[in-house]
């Protein structure tokens, strides 16, 4: 399948486009955009060879490009005022991992994969977008894949297949875990180069094996609702990577690199030959990849009113054994719960960021005043809410005005 974005441009597209144009007085060659995403249930299982089920977001983060003939790369960005912020110029070969830092770091960590690979050709970027930061929606990928895609075109690779496209995904993980220094799976990659427009993608990211599931919540009477509780995360600052350490500790302990082969009905088993601290994280694990795969049966047979208690599944494994929730999530989810959602869970790394709710059509104004209503009365600051909507992954721009 095709995973190529649709041919029209988009507002964080013009926003590049015109900020390009304002830095440098012309045109770019072109402009590349890639989503965030929204993981539907299978949460800190990519890395451990499990189930995922996102879906990629309509928001955007674009890259703006021209191509120099030495190799030098040149970024700045947009900023949420409306200013342009620049980095230091940057010599390709002269990359190394922790410089640079901040939000440059995920464009050079893409460049500096890529020199590895023979390709060094430098360019000036100028970059924009509307993924929310710091959401748990991954804008870091987003940039990421965005970069990569301006930066193939550059050396001579435009238009990836669908294979490619997950290949280049291993790439911008590999910027992400070894340049930037966070070790995230390849799920937000993934889904931000390989979800098509109306599916959810059913990843096995032990296999790679890859299945697009047709997912029109809409048309049953439902929404997928984002509940940005705007308690920001940084996972590197967060117990993600201590997390992922521990599960890496178990897998070796019990001699596999996949805790997806390991089913329900094994779980005891699986649990006794671990010490006592590992148990509960390679509970949430199992019983995860469990939900992914039930909730793919539902969404074949079109019942996706059913899928509701995999998701508050989810959110009470994620909260009780993996214990990456925080309590500004746990509200979101209780008061979303409480107001008429069939379902609702945390969704990204956690520690803040968002959470989604499957919310009837008619019970949506009920839910988003009970979340509006329930944060103020927490003294916490109002919720960002929006449907999500399964969009296209990422792909070079229409022709900018």
């Amino acid at each position: 399948m095709n995973n190529t974005a649709p041919p029209e441009t988009s507002d964080a597209a013009r926003l590049a486009a015109a900020s390009f144009r304002t830095v440098h007085g012309e045109a770019p060659e072109g402009v590349w955009a890639a989503p965030g995403r929204v993981n539907l249930v299978g949460e800190h299982t990519d890395y451990s060879g499990g189930y995922v089920l996102p879906f990629a977001l309509p928001h955007r983060t674009a890259v703006a490009a021209r191509f120099r003939d030495d190799t030098t790369l040149t970024v700045a960005t947009l900023g949420s005022d409306r200013r342009i912020q620049h980095a230091p110029p940057m010599r390709v070969p002269d990359l190394t991992p922790g410089t640079p830092t901040g939000w440059a770091a995920y464009v050079a960590g893409v460049a500096w994969v890529l020199r590895e690979l023979g390709m060094s050709r430098g360019a000036d970027l100028v970059l924009a977008g509307d993924v929310p930061t710091g959401a748990g929606l991954s804008s870091s990928a987003a940039l990421e894949c965005a970069t990569a895609l301006a930066l193939l075109a550059g050396n001579g690779h435009a238009d990836p297949d669908d294979d490619e496209r997950a290949t280049i995904a291993g790439w911008a993980q590999r910027a992400e875990n070894e340049f930037v220094g966070v070790p995230t799976g390849v799920l937000d990659q993934t889904a931000s180069l390989c979800c098509v427009g109306g599916h959810v993608l059913f990843l096995d990211t032990g296999s790679g094996r890859r299945e697009q599931v047709p997912f029109d919540a809409a048309a049953t009477g439902l929404t997928v609702l984002v509940i940005d509780t705007r308690a920001r995360h940084r996972h590197s600052e967060s117990g993600y990577a201590d997390r992922r350490r521990s599960i890496d500790h178990a897998m070796r302990l019990l001699g596999t690199g996949s805790l997806g082969e390991f089913d329900r009905p094994r779980l005891p088993d699986v649990l006794a030959a671990l010490p006592e601290e590992s148990r509960p994280l390679v509970r949430h694990v199992v019983t995860e990849n469990a939900r992914v795969l039930s909730v793919v049966r539902l969404l074949r047979q079109g019942r996706y009113a059913d899928i509701g208690s995999a998701l508050d599944a989810s959110h009470d494994s994620l909260r009780d054994d993996f214990r990456v929730s925080s309590p500004e999530l746990d509200l979101a989810v209780d008061l979303a719960r409480s107001a008429g959602a069939l379902g609702a869970r945390m969704t990204g790394g956690g520690f803040g960021g968002s959470a989604i709710a499957l919310v009837p059509d008619d019970a949506r104004a009920s839910v988003e005043s009970a979340l509006r209503r329930g944060f103020r009365d927490a003294r916490l600051r109002p919720p960002r809410l929006f449907p999500a909507v399964p969009s296209p992954g990422a792909g070079r721009c229409a022709a900018t005005p």
